[in-house]
């Protein structure tokens, strides 16, 4: 695969953080560390879960460790540590060590070959190369971009890749309120209709 072919999928990761990033962005301290859903998943624990990410398929993957080492996915951690915020972790750090993450990440991407050889032992086939690995975190990125656009809008409404994404401003309030209705609407019928005898 070709250098531009890299830059492409570089650049995918690039802009998929900058998402993950604002949604975390103008919001009070309770919001962005509160569980939004069931199992607890909020916007500030996607970022250090992330943080991790890169880390460790950036750094341990190609023998080109992290510093400081985060503790979070230790053997000895608490299931679910890389996942939430504790009181005593700060918005700033927990951002900062993404920066800092993905700035690592980002050297090891620049400095490798598509092909470069890594590993990832607890993968079913570990031997990969920097191709997979740019891949996979490009998708896991992409995912947990996902969750944070829906936990934001609950929180204010506000959606899309980027800051100033007009995705909620190009209607009013009434008219999401109808197309919700629409919806709904539909979801009742299909499940009254499956409920008939």
């Amino acid at each position: 695969m070709s250098e531009d072919q890299k830059q492409q999928l570089h650049d995918y990761l690039t802009e998929t953080r900058e998402a993950v990033i604002w949604k975390a962005e103008g919001l009070p301290e309770y919001d962005v560390r509160r569980p939004l859903t069931r199992t607890g998943t909020n916007l500030l624990g996607l970022v250090k879960h992330l943080s991790i990410v890169e880390a460790r398929y950036f750094g341990q993957t190609f023998n080109r460790p992290f510093a400081p080492h985060l503790p979070w996915w230790d053997d000895d951690a608490p299931e679910g540590a890389d996942m939430w915020v504790t009181a005593s972790e700060g918005r700033q750090e927990i951002l900062g060590t993404y920066e800092a993450a993905t700035a690592h990440a980002d050297e090891t991407i620049r400095s490798l070959h598509l092909d470069a050889p890594g590993h990832v032992p607890w993968w079913p086939r570990p031997n990969v190369t920097l191709h997979a690995v740019l891949v996979h975190v490009v998708t896991e990125t992409a995912r947990h971009a996902g969750h944070a656009d829906i936990l934001r809008e609950q929180l204010d409404a506000r959606t899309g890749m980027r800051a100033n994404s007009l995705n909620r401003e190009l209607h009013d309030e009434q008219w999401w309120e109808d197309y919700r209705s629409r919806i709904e609407s539909a979801a009742r019928t299909v499940d009254s209709n499956e409920r008939r005898p």
